[in-house]
């Protein structure tokens, strides 16, 4: 054999793969939480991409489907939904088996035990030898439940048909409500892994009781564990006392949220009614607490985040205002001119009914006054920002060398989620009023609809260069804004 000289010995090529970026908060998600035991406490929440997910878990009466069904009838559709367990009472202790496959699901390796068992301990109390467990009679997984259940004092196991699993709950609730994992019995034939409920069998867990949580509290755990992957808020089966301290938490979050109250409150359409709770919130001024008024429906702001939330904001010319939007599946109030300004004084919003045979939403605004449109748009206009900042920072292989040159890739990163603002309908060229910065002045004229300013690198101060800080960015952006009313004046001479 001829011996040769590999080639790296003069070039050696490595490559090295950039990481791909972090992904921007998600804006287009509803949080829906409720009291319903199908998701338990350690679960917390199930995504849904269809309505007929959450009927396949709820059914089709259930709140959170009819709350689901107008947050899908929507259009455009939205893509994603996230129901989550609020555990307004205290919870039972549960022990969750592994998904079964469909070779595990076989009928026949269920009737072949004529006397089962296995041991658990229930509530933390001494162990359980449960055994003489005879299944040859059942005629469906759902009868092997029934069958095991008979044989347990104080618990319930049922087969889960949509997961494919099998639960057993305690009749017990609270912190020492529990069910531990299922080992071999005494005697028999041990059904513990045929169940799917070892600690070894793969995706079963124990879901311990909790005692019962406020609604705020709620909402503030899943801010702190998933408030990335949710952006609007609605929660069923919360009173107004609930609402406005959820509302509070919503407004001083770091993560940026939203949330949506539906209120069927008759006193929202009279103005001398100061104890409802959209009169409230106008009082509080909330930017990001949206209140809809429906008599027909208590889920119908999930029409209203629904179609606000579908925004495209990579899209050119996307950008909406609620106002003039409709709600399918929601019937319009008929209500007369008194009445709809008294929803528009308590910043109210409603779907509204006029003589021209059409029913649209007014008028699209915050408990503050703000318009939900330009809300959510400033909301993304902040994330995408953070985000495109952040991964500069993530990606580079080298370093944004704390320069003038290294600000300037900075600008430019920012100027280009500015120009996307512009695009989408966002930001638009017009006066700014305010203070100036730069070459900035009160009532300068904005071409681009945005100016973005950063000072010399030499100007900064020693204490914010030794600790790695850029200088200070200030971006003027000038809002597109939305007509919502016109007025016409004719003259007509003769």
């Amino acid at each position: 054999m001829t011996t040769t000289l590999p080639v790296t010995r003069l070039i050696n090529v490595s490559v090295n793969l950039t990481p791909a970026g972090a992904q921007s908060a998600n804006l287009s998600t509803l949080l829906i939480l409720s009291n319903s035991t199908v998701v338990n406490v350690v679960e917390r929440f199930r995504n849904y991409a269809t309505l007929a997910g959450v009927a396949a878990d709820f059914g089709t009466s259930a709140a959170e489907y009819l709350a689901a069904n107008l947050w899908f009838q929507q259009t455009p559709q939205p893509t994603t939904l996230k129901i989550g367990r609020w555990a307004s009472a205290a919870s039972n202790g549960r022990l969750i088996g592994a998904p079964l496959t469909a070779a595990q699901q076989v009928l026949t390796l269920f009737t072949a035990v004529t006397s089962g068992g296995f041991t658990y301990t229930r509530d933390g109390a001494a162990p359980t030898n449960v055994t003489a467990i005879n299944l040859s009679a059942a005629a469906s997984l759902s009868a092997v439940a029934a069958l095991i259940t008979t044989a347990l004092t104080g618990a319930t196991v049922v087969w889960n048909s949509v997961i494919k699993r099998f639960e057993i709950t305690s009749s017990t609730t609270g912190i020492t409500s529990s069910i531990s994992f299922l080992t071999a019995p005494g005697s028999g034939t041990n059904i513990s892994a045929l169940l799917g409920m070892t600690a070894a069998s793969s995706g079963a867990y124990v879901a311990n009781g909790v005692v019962a949580e406020t609604a705020v509290a709620a909402v503030a755990l899943f801010d702190l564990n998933y408030g990335q992957t949710w952006y609007a808020c609605m929660v069923i089966g919360a009173v107004n006392a609930d609402h406005l301290v959820i509302s509070a938490l919503i407004e001083g979050l770091a993560n940026k949220h939203v949330y949506g109250i539906t209120t069927q409150e008759q006193g929202s359409i009279v103005g001398a009614t100061t104890t409802d709770i959209g009169f409230q919130m106008s009082q509080l001024g909330y930017n990001r607490t949206f209140v809809q008024y429906s008599s027909v429906s208590p889920y119908a702001v999930a029409s209203l985040l629904s179609r606000i939330m579908t925004v495209d904001y990579t899209g050119n010319q996307t950008v909406i205002t609620l106002a003039y939007k409709t709600e399918p599946g929601i019937t319009p109030e008929y209500i007369n001119t008194s009445q709809a300004d008294v929803l528009r004084n308590k910043r109210i919003n409603a779907f509204l009914a006029f003589d021209n045979n059409t029913a649209i939403i007014l008028t699209g605004a915050a408990s503050s006054g703000v318009f939900i449109d330009t809300v959510i748009g400033t909301d993304w206009l902040a994330t995408t920002l953070q985000n495109i900042m952040y991964n500069a920072l993530y990606t580079t292989t080298t370093k944004i060398p704390q320069t003038d040159a290294g600000m300037n890739i900075l600008v430019t990163l920012a100027e280009s989620v500015l120009s996307q603002a512009v695009d989408n309908g966002l930001l638009a060229p017009g006066v700014w009023q305010s203070g100036g910065f730069g070459v900035l002045s009160q009532f300068d004229y904005l071409p681009k609809g945005f100016y973005v300013f950063a000072p010399r690198v030499a100007s900064q101060n020693a204490v914010d260069r030794a600790a790695r800080k850029s200088v200070p960015i200030q971006v003027a952006a000038k809002l597109a804004g939305a007509i919502h009313e016109i007025s016409i004046a004719v003259t007509v001479n003769q």
